[in-house]
């Protein structure tokens, strides 16, 4: 086997530049299934020679212009997911059916030049977050086979984070579009509720369920979910989402993200603990500010997806089969399942009045946070730990996560480093932001940005990523984005002139190399110029702001020489216009580009 990378945006270079064909892609991700076993991965596979076909198809489309933005990119669906000519088994041998057609995001993926895989294994009828619950086998992490792989998505989170394919879907009622991230060290965009079509899948919930994205990057689970999104009529469920939901999206100095003030669980794993801890002061050092929230809402929403209702939503996905067929049926699922049988209607309206109270009452925490930083799971466990004790650990999994769809929140998880010590030493930890409706976009942004300042591989592949950053996107129409470096930084004496013109703080970044950053002589206020320079370190801090034209064109009349607006090449690659400065400005200044940015050399 060679080392391919298969983050998407490495492929479809690889593919482009001739190094690489998709013919021997396909190769290697089956010599790795091969090598690593079908099984408990897998459910089903597609024989190469069907791939191979999938992929002339693909070929022949883009030979003819067609766009397709995920050429030859290999994926895999979880087996609750229907694939015409596949069964659909949802991890039970006994319910398996052959499907029609296959489901909407299938086919969309598909017809983006997606080459489909294989269906993998879970938690049977997507309930548990362990993995363990499966005729098929017991899923374990990608870096010890004694610990689980989280579920109920197991298997996409396996294939993900073994390097067998570039990305996978799940599915996410409780968390199992997160948790199996976070015990297989790569990232799961659980979309909002509605964003990606549900029509053609088994739901558990099917008030509550969502297609979710398994993935390296943050940036490939978002290219994935800019395919997969769309509105679909068919699913009484869809809902139209406004086109900034899965774009990326600046986060601008100081935003404010939630921790919560006191109830941080991580049932006796120190090392979780710590790692929790780090993720804080990461989050902060991006320019984030953390506030501290009330998590009890949110707990206590989170405890009524299994002791509420929402059980018999699981029960009305099965329930001829479930009642003539119980001993098919997983043990601890079909306690869990025929359970609901005693739930009254009128329990259902109590809890739903419920959520509607605690929904209500986190809307108080929402107003003092821009997104929620949690934990995706305050531990982990090993197979032999959760098959002894199965119902009670698999809840302790869920105190970070059940809650998010029943209160129509979006959230991506993220690695966040391993565990350095204790008897879970080396097994990763993840944690996961959370955003309001249709946050989706914005939260990958920051997840890109959070998951590359930590330099970690992706899953357990030994591979750091290496596809671009996530971008965002160019400015709204009839805006422009300009970078400052000195007097109209925030706090500094000429900032009002771009308050003033009600432009708008989006983030803040630094230069790419190939700038210097001087000192001016005899300016009042003190003033700084930045000046292009081959030799130049550059790195230099500055803040992007946003102006509508008309502002940025008053706002350039006031310009003095010897400054002036040029255009100005950021570390992540992108361009804004910025100040420059003549040559002339030079003569007695003094270069301070070796202090990274203005406010560090005036607090010198």
């Amino acid at each position: 086997m060679i080392m391919i990378n298969l983050e998407i945006a490495a492929l479809s270079a690889a593919y482009a530049d001739g190094s690489l064909t998709p013919e021997a892609m396909l190769d290697e991700v089956y010599a790795r299934i091969a090598a690593r076993g079908e099984r408990p991965t897998w459910i089903h596979i597609v024989p190469q020679a069907d791939a191979a076909r999938q992929l002339e198809a693909a070929s022949a489309r883009k030979a003819a212009g067609a766009d397709l933005p995920l050429f030859g990119i290999p994926f895999a669906v979880k087996d609750n997911i229907d694939v015409a000519g596949l069964p659909t088994t949802a991890g039970c041998p006994d319910f398996a059916f052959m499907p029609d057609r296959s489901a909407t995001v299938v086919q969309r993926l598909i017809a983006a030049g997606a080459i489909l895989i294989g269906k993998t294994n879970l938690d049977q009828f997507a309930t548990g977050l362990v993995g363990t619950r499966s005729p098929y086998g017991a899923c374990s992490s990608v870096f010890d086979e004694r610990y689980v792989s989280g579920g109920s998505s197991a298997g996409s989170g396996v294939a993900v984070g073994a390097g067998l394919v570039s990305f996978a879907l799940g599915t996410d009622t409780a968390g199992s579009g997160r948790v199996p991230a976070a015990f297989n060290n790569i990232v799961g965009l659980k979309p909002t509720k509605g964003l990606v079509s549900t029509s053609g899948v088994l739901p558990a919930c099917r008030t509550q369920d969502v297609v979710s994205i398994f993935a390296g990057t943050a940036g490939d689970a978002l290219a994935v979910l800019q395919v997969a999104g769309a509105y679909d009529e068919t699913d009484a469920y869809s809902r139209k989402a406004p086109p900034a939901a899965v774009q990326p999206a600046s986060w601008p100095v100081g935003f404010r993200f939630g921790v919560p003030a006191d109830g941080l669980e991580f049932f006796g794993d120190e090392a979780a603990a710590t790692l929790f801890r780090s993720a804080v002061e990461r989050l902060t050092a991006l320019g984030g500010t953390a506030v501290e929230v009330d998590f009890t809402p949110f707990r206590d929403a989170a405890q009524l997806l299994y002791s509420g209702p929402w059980v018999a939503e699981r029960l009305a996905a099965i329930r001829g089969f479930a009642e003539t067929k119980p001993d098919s049926i997983h043990p601890v699922v079909r306690g869990i399942i025929l359970g609901a049988a005693t739930i009254s209607a009128a329990d259902a309206f109590d809890g739903f009045y419920k959520l509607a109270d605690l929904t209500r009452r986190a809307e108080a925490e929402w107003a003092k946070m821009d997104v929620f930083l949690l934990p995706t799971t305050g531990t982990t466990y090993t197979i032999e730990e959760l098959l002894a004790d199965p119902v009670r650990l698999n809840s302790n999994l869920g105190l970070y996560t059940n809650f998010v769809n029943l209160m129509d929140l979006s959230a991506i998880a993220m690695p966040a480093g391993f565990r350095e010590s204790g008897p879970k030493k080396g097994l990763p930890f993840g944690v996961t932001l959370i955003g309001r409706t249709f946050a989706d976009g914005a939260l990958a942004t920051l997840a890109d940005r959070f998951h590359r300042a930590q330099a970690l591989p992706i899953g357990a592949t030994g591979r750091l990523p290496e596809g671009p950053a996530l971008q965002v996107e160019a400015s709204a129409s009839g805006t422009v984005r300009l970078a400052v470096v000195g007097a109209h930084l925030t706090g500094q004496p000429l900032n009002h002139q771009l308050t003033g013109r009600q432009a708008r703080l989006l983030r803040a970044a630094r230069t790419a190399p190939g700038y210097r950053l001087y000192a001016l002589a005899g300016t009042s206020p003190a003033k700084p110029g930045l000046v292009r320079d081959p030799d130049g370190a550059g790195g230099i801090e500055v803040e992007v702001w946003e102006l509508t034209e008309t502002a940025f064109g008053s706002f350039v009349a006031e310009v003095p020489p010897p400054m002036a607006i040029g255009t100005v090449t950021l570390e992540d690659g992108g361009t804004v216009k910025g100040f420059l400065c003549e040559p002339i400005a030079l003569i007695g200044a003094e270069d301070i580009t070796g202090h990274g940015g203005w406010r560090r050399w005036l607090a010198r």
